[in-house]
Parts: structure tokens; sequence; C-alpha cells
């Protein structure tokens, strides 16, 4: 995969330990110190958000060259698994939430990715981060021919209830088609019809939306059925579904168009 450069930022994959670590770091720190996330004691001795999918990830990396090279640059990270790896390494992440297996079966060619551990330091926040983040992703859809992309998002806080208005307005309005929705496992599932879509103001559904979720659905991602807490990460979760033709149409052109390609 090509990299992505714009003025001092680049976006490009892991190339060393070093930067895996330094992903890790600020995984730890958006998660659990920012969060409140629960880290296992190792995790908390060492700094850093870690697990065993980690060595068989790609680490997508935003750096920021004016604070140095490589994982002292480090300033953003996406965690993405191809469906031919986690085949011969026990699955996706996600299946620990969701059951996934009729929206595999959907891809007949090309490859499924599976999107997670997404964050950015908070002086990083902004639109050009994150546009330059995606057209990452872009040029890593078309070197893999990746036909669909998927993986947990999130709202701060385990209360589904606290996020009712928004869960409601997306399982009427984001469902994903029949034959491709994941459904999250019976024993954590949490209904995402939680009141009436008569009473929900869709505008304001929307505007409480975060922005994560908000730009997945603007790229025609869709939502599965039912909502998970997970207790760890501080989060309720929802699995989103994003077929890549929009992604790559949006941002692969501009990126071929306005990147600098080191």
């Amino acid at each position: 995969m090509s990299d992505v450069r714009q003025q001092r930022l680049e976006v490009r994959l892991a190339q060393s330990e070093a930067e895996i670590l330094a992903s890790q770091r600020l995984r730890y720190q958006v998660f659990y110190e920012e969060r409140g996330a629960q880290p296992t004691a190792e995790m908390a001795e060492s700094k850093r958000d870690f697990d065993h999918y980690d060595p068989l990830c790609d680490h997508l990396l935003v750096i920021d060259h004016s604070r140095g090279e490589g994982a002292d640059g480090v300033v953003g990270t996406y965690r993405l698994l191809r469906q031919s790896v986690a085949n011969q390494n026990g699955g996706f992440y996600s299946a620990d939430e969701y059951q996934i297996e009729s929206m595999l079966s959907t891809v007949k060619s090309g490859e499924i990715m599976e999107l997670g551990r997404s964050c950015v330091e908070e002086g990083y926040r902004t639109m050009p981060t994150l546009q330059l983040l995606w057209q990452g992703i872009a040029a890593y859809v078309f070197e893999y021919d990746i036909k669909l992309m998927f993986g947990c998002a999130s709202f701060h806080g385990t209360d589904p209830d606290a996020f009712s208005d928004v869960l409601t307005y997306l399982h009427h309005n984001h469902l994903a088609p029949e034959d491709m929705r994941p459904r999250a496992v019976a024993e954590r599932y949490e209904s995402m019809a939680r009141a009436s879509i008569e009473a929900v103001d869709a505008r304001q559904a929307l505007r409480d939306l975060p922005p994560l979720i908000k730009g997945y659905l603007r790229l025609g991602g869709y939502v599965g059925d039912g909502a998970v807490v997970d207790h760890q990460f501080n989060t309720t979760d929802i699995c989103i579904v994003l077929p890549t033709e929009k992604v790559t149409e949006r941002y692969y052109k501009h990126y071929e168009r306005t990147a600098r390609v080191s």
C-alpha cells in the first residue's frame, strides 16, 4: 500500500514493532485514561492496549512528522484484519459480540475486512485527520480488493437507555439488508428499538451520533441488529456493515488527485 501524505501528516501502515507499540500506547491513552475502560494488570503496567489479534492485523497509522519520525509521531490509528488472515487464526474479533456468518457469506469474490480500535489523539480530532485516515483505508481497500468492511462502533457508556433515541433511529432507518445483517449474540443482545420511532426527533438523533458512526452512515453504511454492552471498554457497541464502493469512490479518487505518494 502506498503512503498518503498531506503537509506534516502522513498515513501509512506500521512498519516496525516500535510503531505498533506506539499505536497501543495511544489506544491505552484514549480508551483507558480518557474514556474509562478497565485494563488488565499487564495493560496498566505497560500503559498499552493489546490483545491476541494485534499480531494478526495491519495497523494503519497517522504520523505527525513535526513531532518525530516513526513511533514518535503516531497520533492516530486503525486496526485492519482481512478475512483471509482471520480464517487462518480463529476468526474475527467482532464474532465475540455478533453473529456474522450470514454477512460473510454474501461476498463471493474479493476480501472482507474488519475495522477496529480506531482512535486519534485529542488535539488531532479534526476533519483533515479523519479524511486522511479514510484515504489510507481506501488505498488499502484497493490494494487487497476488499468488497465489504465491518466492525464494532461505540457509544461512550454502558447504559443503552442513555442512547435510546439514537439507537431507535438507527434501527428503523439504517438496518442492514437481512441477508447481510449481523445480529448481537443472544446472551449479550440489547434491543436497539428502545423507544417509539414516532417520538424520536430524527434530526436531533443524527446530531447526537458519534462522529465515527455518522461518517460510516454518510458512506452508505448499515447497522446490525442489536447493541452489545462492553463493560471492559465502558461502551455500548453496535455493528457497522460498510460496502466499499462509496468509500473508494469518495476517498481513493481524492487520494490519487491530491496526495503525495512517498
